[in-house]
Order: structure tokens, then sequence, then C-alpha cells
């Protein structure tokens, strides 16, 4: 679907519809009161749509694979990954409107939540990131079997034979100016084990990275 696709289901999108105050269909003034009683709040739905298209905005920054977690109509998924591609113009604006009007169909707050998720655990791999780097560094250092010991007490349920072989591969690949393939593993290893000790689930994309690590 391109652009003008997009643009013209989205004109046809209508936010809140107001046409049917503005009829005089010779009701009662008590009726009149219940009409106006009921009436949709303005300002109220206004700031929902700028909350769904906040939303919307973040989710076609995420990666593909992201997006598809959310599980949504493959139409609504295409445009969020279309719109991921797009530089900050008025054809992005135009699509994440119409994304916006599509996402307001369906249960915003389920959405909402699943991207809270994602982003909690998204702060949580950058954490596990860091933690990992910098122990690959402690362990590399030339106080590395000190660092280890230090290791295995935070992270006693770690295989300490496992890790003091990646260690010394690892010293000797930089001593002989190697490629870092065992520096790779050892990373991965202990992302792995800072990622147990969260309780969190690796994502797609780290254990794509941790595959990567491996070949």
């Amino acid at each position: 679907m391109n652009d003008e696709d997009y643009q013209e289901e989205f004109e046809e999108e209508d936010y809140y519809d107001e046409s049917h105050y503005e009829e005089d269909d010779g009701e009662s003034d008590d009726d009149e009161v219940e009409r106006y009683a009921i009436r949709p709040n303005k300002t109220r739905i206004k700031k929902e749509i700028a909350e769904v298209f906040a939303m919307a905005e973040e989710i076609c920054a995420l990666s593909p694979a992201h997006i598809a977690e959310f599980e949504l109509p493959e139409s609504i998924e295409q445009a969020l990954r279309d719109a991921g591609k797009m530089g900050q113009n008025s054809a992005r604006k135009r699509l994440l409107k119409y994304i916006t009007a599509q996402l307001r169909k369906l249960d915003t707050a389920a959405i909402h939540e699943k991207l809270a998720r994602m982003k909690n655990r998204s702060a949580h791999g950058v954490r596990e990131h860091h933690q990992a780097e910098r122990w690959r560094d402690l362990l590399l250092a030339a106080n590395g079997n000190q660092q280890l010991t230090q290791f295995m007490e935070e992270f006693p349920g770690a295989d300490s034979q496992h890790l003091r072989q990646l260690q010394r591969n690892a010293q000797k690949e930089a001593k002989e100016a190697k490629p870092p393939k065992s520096a790779r593993l050892l990373y991965k290893y202990l992302k792995e084990l800072i990622a147990d000790a969260s309780g969190l689930p690796l994502s797609d994309e780290e254990a794509q990275d941790n595959q990567d690590a491996e070949d």
C-alpha cells in the first residue's frame, strides 16, 4: 500500500462524529439535556488520539521483529514498518495518522502494556550488555584470576572451569593478535548468566547476537 492509498483510507476515517448533535430532530428540552450529557468530550478524545499517535511513533521506530511481537493486523504492521523507513516529513505524518485511526479500533490499552513491557525488557537488556562487557574486560585484565573469584561469588551458578578456559583462550588470542573469538564467547556466556540472574528471557535480537558470537 503506497502513501496515496494510506491517505485515501485515512480521509475516510472519523475520529469522532458530531453530525448527529447538530440536527434538529424535534426532541424535547429534556431529551436535549440528556443528549448533551452523553456528548463525547472533545478535549479528552483529542488527548487519547495524541497518546495513540505517540505510541504509533514509538512502535514504528522498533525493528520489524519487535513490531511483529505486537501481533497486529498485517495492514497495520506493514504501515508501521513503512513509517519506520521514512524521514520526518508530511508523508510520514499522514501515514502515522492512518495508523493511529486503525489502532484506535483495537485494544490500545493492551498494545500500550505490551510496549511498556518491551521497553522495560530493552532497558534491562542494555544494563545486562554493559554488565557483561564490564565483567569480560575485568576477567581479561592482568588481575583476571582475582576478578574471576569475585564473579563466582556473585554468580555461584556459573561454570568456573568453562569461564577459566574461555578466559585463558581469550588472553592467548589477544597476545597472538588473533581474532577475538573466545572473547566473544566469554561475553556471550557472561550475558547469559546475567540474564538468567535477572529472570528476563533474551529477546530475539539478543539471541541472534549470541548466535553471531558463536559463529
